[in-house]
């Protein structure tokens, strides 16, 4: 579980909340149907519109990723590597087999299987890098409905507070209608830039920022593997792989290895 993507979104919430409540009035001035149907239920129709069905409906899988890691860390994956180099030069390459069960990640068990099969160091490049360039595809289509979503919500923000004004302005007669009628107007920009900037754009930053750690990490797999075949020693792995951790991590890696 990624607390910082869910502390965030509580303290965002709860500011606002806050705020609210410190201002007087309570939360039902805030509270309007018909507002929440031209933002929300806009925004969701204009993805229907610029997206697949299909990819509109995996949105939701794709936002758990801002919530929940399941990627080995580098260190982790580091470490797997030095013990499988170093079962590969004892036992060879065949005795891998017997660790696949061990292997949780998709990606790292079918790069094995391929390393255990006898496959060629280029042919298992090559396959190795066209999964992982269908994976960055796959996030960065889900990341591009997010940023969709993240534009339409003001948009449709602003025309609901255009048609509340419309309404608005045909009750100039009656003085006694033109701030409730303001009010409301204003609700459906409000949701709008809420929805945005506290949930949209955020989320969409996530999910950058994990397709790049997951790219990193699977590149770490891949010459990782390329590493078995070529028979390198555990060492030489180890030294080959730490090129993909920060400095102070790759210290405290070898030490720990010594």
């Amino acid at each position: 579980m990624d607390i910082a993507t869910l502390l965030g979104m509580v303290l965002g919430c709860g500011l606002i909340l806050a705020s609210i409540a410190m201002g007087g009035g309570g939360l039902g001035p805030f509270i309007n149907v018909p507002s929440m149907m031209i933002t929300i239920g806009g925004a969701f129709a204009a993805l229907l519109i610029n997206f697949p069905l299909r990819d509109v409906l995996s949105m939701l899988a794709v936002v758990k990723n801002c919530f929940l890691t399941k990627l080995p860390t580098t260190r982790d994956t580091i470490q797997q590597f030095n013990e499988m180099a170093t079962v590969a030069r004892r036992d060879g390459l065949l005795a891998l087999e017997s660790r696949m069960e061990e292997i949780t990640d998709p990606f790292l068990s079918r790069g094995l299987e391929l390393v255990v099969a006898g496959t060629t160091k280029e042919d298992l490049q090559e396959n190795m890098e066209t999964e992982l360039s269908y994976i960055d595809e796959r996030h960065k289509t889900g990341k591009k409905i997010i940023d969709a979503l993240a534009a339409a919500a003001p948009a449709f923000g602003m025309i609901g507070t255009l048609i509340g004004l419309v309404q608005m302005l045909r009750t100039l007669d009656d003085p006694s209608q033109i701030g409730g009628g303001m009010a409301t107007a204003l609700l459906t920009t409000l949701y709008g830039a809420v929805m945005a900037n506290l949930f949209c754009i955020p989320l969409a930053g996530k999910l950058e920022a994990r397709n790049q750690e997951e790219s990193m990490v699977r590149e770490l797999m891949i010459v990782g593997l390329c590493a078995l075949l070529d028979g390198q020693t555990p060492r030489a792995v180890q030294e080959r792989l730490s090129a993909f951790v920060r400095p102070k991590e790759r210290k405290f890696g070898e030490s720990q290895a010594a």
